[in-house]
């Protein structure tokens, strides 16, 4: 059996556990282990642009079938989806992508499937240009997206909803975030062209550049050594927003895994004392491992930002980050499962919750001092909406939003994001693909003296 159908067979595997069993697609990848480098980036690929693309294969695939309505094993089911997803999505050599999806039924162990995959992806090759016009009438289906969800983004964003499910569809891209207590923009760059790497724009005086490919981290110049972290533009503009300054007490109140933790840290000349909690301990692993490598250190505490008798030391903070746990529907175009895994169900809750944090948070934080909420959800329930409630339980409270940005290092392409306040809303939104920035939204507020 060759090596391209057993790549076939894991990633139907792989789309299996997340379709249908519910789990993290980044998740079930980290333990997977192909052979060679290209396996393993044809197994990503696949496994992605299959989820990503699920809603409207699988409304595809129902056409295809020889009896409506059919009952199919759900390894089969996501084999079939990989199949169609090499004839529609990728420039695989059609022989190839059928002969190799067949033959991974025998590694799924059920070859008595292979006359029913070779039947679909043939008729699919005959079909297809007149299958998909039809089914693409609907627009969630047409865009991948669940209806509940491209209902909400068309009540919450209007005309933009049509360019944000399209922006969402599109494979990331590659930013990364410039360590200046460790090399100098410019020296960073000559490294990247020395190493043959494009940048392709640039934001935050160079301190953020987005390259003109995605790899591994491995081929970064000085990533091992904290020269540079991956990190979206979207997500390097709560450094700046929060401007920690020389010698304050800040605290990450949902840190993993740390990202934002470091970043604060490269900007606040002189650190005081930064705590990053998170309720999650094994996720904290992940914080501690990316200031170890950025040679940073930090309070590192497991425990629940809306429950700080666990942890609090009593002192207030001058300065808190809140990135609150999401639907993360702003980021899909990187994490194309929340697709399928998240529930309009689950929104009330999450609305929630962040509430909670955000109202306890600002218990710790000092007269004076400013938090910044921040949320990588595109739904109105989870940002605005949790901002404009809490404002009106505590009108001493000033959105100082715009008048940071104001303040914010020059930038060509931040000029051009059309990101600005909306009027009468409070906070920065952030439409998913936006000068090439994932979704996010950012309120900044102050406390009175």
């Amino acid at each position: 059996m060759s090596a391209s159908a057993a790549v076939r067979a894991k990633a139907a595997r792989i789309v299996a556990d997340v379709a249908e069993h519910g789990r993290s697609l980044d998740a079930v990848l980290s333990h997977e282990s192909s052979a060679t480098k290209q396996e393993r980036g044809l197994l990503r690929s696949l496994s992605y642009d299959s989820i990503r693309w699920y809603v409207r294969l699988d409304a595809l695939l129902s056409r295809l079938l020889s009896r409506p309505n059919q009952t199919l094993d759900p390894e089969i089911r996501a084999l079939a989806i990989v199949g169609l997803c090499q004839l529609i999505y990728t420039d695989i050599p059609e022989h190839a992508a059928v002969a190799e999806t067949v033959a991974a039924t025998r590694l799924l162990k059920q070859p008595r499937a292979s006359g029913f995959v070779n039947a679909v992806l043939r008729r699919c090759q005959r079909e297809h240009a007149r299958l998909l016009p039809e089914i693409d009438r609907d627009l969630a289906v047409r865009t991948a997206h669940p209806r509940w969800l491209v209902e909400k983004l068309r009540k919450d964003w209007g005309e933009r909803a049509n360019d944000i499910l399209d922006a969402n569809n599109q494979r990331p891209p590659f930013w990364i975030r410039v360590n200046r207590l460790r090399v100098t923009p410019a020296n960073y760059r000559e490294q990247l062209q020395a190493s043959q790497i494009g940048v392709a724009a640039s934001m935050f005086e160079d301190t953020a550049l987005l390259l003109d490919r995605a790899m591994d981290v491995g081929e970064l110049p000085g990533f091992n050594e904290g020269l540079v972290s991956v990190q979206d533009a979207a997500a390097q503009l709560a450094g700046h927003m929060l401007d920690p300054q020389r010698g304050e007490r800040i605290l990450d109140a949902c840190a993993a895994p740390g990202g934002k933790t470091g970043h604060l840290l490269e900007l606040q000349p002189e650190p005081g004392v930064l705590t990053a909690v998170d309720v999650s301990p094994e996720r904290l692993t992940r914080v501690t491992q990316n200031l170890q490598r950025l040679q940073m250190s930090a309070q590192v505490l497991a425990g629940d930002a809306a429950a700080p008798a666990g942890w609090w030391d009593g002192k207030t903070f001058n300065r808190i980050l809140l990135d609150v746990p999401c639907s993360a529907t702003g980021v899909i175009r990187r994490h194309p499962d929340i697709k399928l895994l998240r529930r309009g169900d689950d929104i009330a809750a999450l609305a929630a919750r962040q509430s909670q944090l955000l109202r306890t948070s600002w218990s710790l934080l000092q007269p004076g001092g400013r938090l910044l909420y921040a949320s990588c959800s595109a739904l109105q329930t989870e940002t605005t909406a949790v901002i404009e409630d809490f404002l009106r339980t505590e009108p001493s409270a000033r959105d100082v939003t715009e008048q940071r940005l104001q303040d914010l290092p020059a930038s060509e392409a931040l000029g051009q994001a059309h990101v600005g306040t909306a009027s009468g809303v409070h906070g920065l939104r952030i439409a998913a693909g936006s000068a090439g920035m994932d979704g996010f939204y950012y309120a900044l507020l102050e406390k009175p003296c």
